[in-house]
């Protein structure tokens, strides 16, 4: 007599997970795709072979493999390095201020955290009269932290306390305060006014592993931080009652997410300089693959910066040779009619 063995459909859950693995890996491979066509795309293209001997020929008198080794090394792995570290950290701080501030729409210039940067920039080059990149940059990042632990404090008092609504509000306050003033430090002084020029653009080109592993180990830091949050995100969304009836911790939560979304967009900031939209783009895009579960969608997103980064530094690269567009230019070209669609959207379904 015959058994018949009737296999057990696999729990919904278990088919979600896996495709959620599946998407993570598969983004992880077109990174790593997106970071050899960076090594081989510039003012002189470089085939595989050229880029294997830039990255591991060892010292040759050959001047051809010399010159390779120098563009490869000292040039387009430090702008790979950067563009990677630095979309990653912009992609989990975009997908985290949404989720903290419930606002679908929410990046990471809300925080005030640009304008705090790039208030710190010309205030050193004006007052101390740096120009080297390396010594402004952690201007920079004091700056941006600054910015947002005032907005994070003036959000955090009064009857609007803890209210999303305020933190917006508060961030967009004195983001326009620090435009302002910045624009009165930088026409005053000529060289603030070139530099800030230079640096407002966005560009990952031009930073060197001096800066970029400082950076580095801060966006580490706020990635340990954002991650471990992660949980409490998700309680978050279902609103402050339900989340702290689940046993969150309200006031510490949100002041651990806003730590991490500091350090994050301002490591990326300093180093980068301001580059709009990435984070609002990514996120969206990894909510659509995920759905609303931030456990999954901050990786994706952060994933995703990464892999949007870099192709727009390299879109850069092409449209102009044998000039250059910054990356930050292709990702506002990219961005603003993104962000024109998400509006337009939102009204659409309102009316």
């Amino acid at each position: 007599m015959s058994m018949t063995v009737v296999e057990r459909p696999a729990p919904p859950g278990t088919a979600v997970r896996h495709r959620r693995v599946v998407g993570l890996v598969a983004l992880v491979l077109v990174l790593l795709a997106a970071a050899t066509a960076s090594l081989a795309v510039g003012a002189r293209a470089l085939g595989p072979g050229e880029v294997w001997d830039g990255l591991f020929a060892p010292p040759d008198p050959d001047q051809r493999l010399t010159e390779i080794r120098l563009i490869v090394r000292t040039v387009r792995v430090p702008r790979t390095v950067l563009a990677v570290v630095a979309g990653i950290a912009l992609g989990v701080a975009g997908a985290l201020i949404q989720g903290y501030t419930r606002n679908p729409i929410a990046d990471t210039g809300l925080l005030g955290v640009n304008a705090g940067a790039s208030f710190a920039v010309v205030s050193a080059i004006t007052l101390f009269g740096l120009t080297d990149p390396f010594q402004y940059v952690w201007f920079a990042f004091l700056g941006a932290g600054a910015a947002g632990v005032v907005v994070f404090g003036l959000a955090s008092i009064g009857r609007g306390a803890g209210n999303p609504l305020t933190l917006v509000l508060a961030g967009q306050g004195i983001a326009v305060f620090l435009a302002a003033m910045t624009t009165a430090v930088a026409l005053s002084d000529q060289t603030a006014l070139n530099a800030l020029r230079f640096w407002n653009a966005g560009s990952v080109a031009g930073t060197g592993f001096d800066v970029i592993g400082p950076v580095a180990v801060c966006v580490a830091a706020g990635l340990v931080i954002a991650l471990a949050m992660l949980p409490s995100v998700n309680l978050l969304n279902l609103g402050d009652d339900v989340a702290r009836a689940l046993g969150v911790n309200i006031a510490w939560s949100r002041t651990a997410g806003i730590v991490a979304i500091t350090v994050l967009a301002g490591a990326a900031t300093a180093a980068c300089g301001p580059i709009a939209f990435l984070g609002l783009m990514v996120a969206h895009v990894a909510r659509y693959l995920t759905g609303p579960d931030y456990r999954w969608l901050v990786p994706y997103a952060g994933l995703l910066g990464a892999v949007v980064l870099l192709v727009c530094d390299i879109v850069g690269r092409l449209v102009v040779r044998p000039g250059e567009l910054d990356a930050g230019v292709v990702v506002a070209l990219l961005g603003a009619p993104f962000f024109a669609v998400l509006v337009w959207r939102g009204k659409f379904r309102k009316a």
